[in-house]
């Protein structure tokens, strides 16, 4: 069995300080093999808000798959949005923009869907998805292939196809080939398993994804922070959603999902 802990949206500069430390020492306590961070770890991309980031990730268990997110690029200051976007997120979070991560149980991609152009909305290439195949397509079936972006490739039921990354259906309808089994992302701040047969109609692919709330910030959506400890063991995923209790000041389990590979792909067990 192998072991993330996925949370999204940090949002240092925001941040719900109460919650940081019960949620670092929740995650140490699981001792997972892998800590996923899909995005936006901070508000403004400022360097005291970088700084703020750096030493929650230093306290956190490593190996660690951390990809920016849009509030990672400067909003206001123009000349580093389009000539230097991600020159901070590089010099204290990290200069690999392509993280991977592989043992004999999963492999783990990281993508950044960040973009200049837009101030919200994100997007992935072809460049991009040719890197990822070349990563996990001659991998057993055995592996379980994850793939980690700020912004979603697929959406709780009610939101807008406008929310989903930018030519998501070329990236699905390629790494489905590669037998891509799960997707996690951030950037709503909701809460959300499900999968991608509806969407993308692949035959004989139905992908899992997984979506992150946020962790700490206070930006809610409606939803308390939280974050999920994803429990890998082909062809089964389990998926915990942990969720803050302001009431007891403690993070605790609040649900479990469990998923099984068919020949179909991934469905609810």
């Amino acid at each position: 069995m192998r072991t993330i802990v996925h949370m999204s949206d940090i949002h240092f500069g925001r941040t719900d300080r109460s919650v940081v430390k019960p949620l670092i020492s929740f995650v140490n306590e699981i001792k997972p093999h892998l800590v996923a961070v899909s995005g936006d770890l901070t508000q403004r991309a400022r360097s005291y808000q970088f700084q703020e980031a750096r030493a929650f990730l230093d306290a956190l268990p490593k190996p660690q798959i951390v990809v920016p997110g849009n509030h990672d690029v400067p909003l206001h200051n123009v000349f580093s949005r389009f000539l230097s976007p991600l020159d901070k997120y590089r010099r204290y979070i990290t200069d690999d923009l392509n993280p991977f991560y592989v043992d004999e149980k999963m492999a783990v991609v990281g993508v950044n869907t960040a973009r200049s152009l837009t101030f919200k909305g994100g997007r992935i290439n072809e460049l991009q998805v040719a890197w990822v195949r070349e990563k996990i397509c001659e991998l057993s079936d055995d592996t379980v292939k994850v793939v980690v972006s700020h912004h979603p490739f697929d959406l709780p039921e009610g939101r807008h196809e406008s929310e989903l990354v930018g030519r998501a259906r070329m990236a699905m309808e390629t790494l489905a080939s590669c037998g891509a089994d799960l997707f996690l992302a951030g950037h709503l701040h909701i809460s959300h398993t499900g999968h991608t047969a509806k969407r993308y109609k692949i035959k004989g692919h139905s992908a899992l994804v997984v979506q992150a709330g946020t962790a700490t910030s206070t930006r809610s959506r409606g939803e308390a922070n939280s974050f999920n400890v994803i429990r890998l063991q082909h062809p089964e995923i389990t998926v915990e959603r942990i969720v803050w209790q302001p009431e007891t000041a403690v993070f605790a389990l609040s649900s479990t999902e469990q998923f099984r590979h068919t020949a179909d792909g991934w469905v609810r067990a």
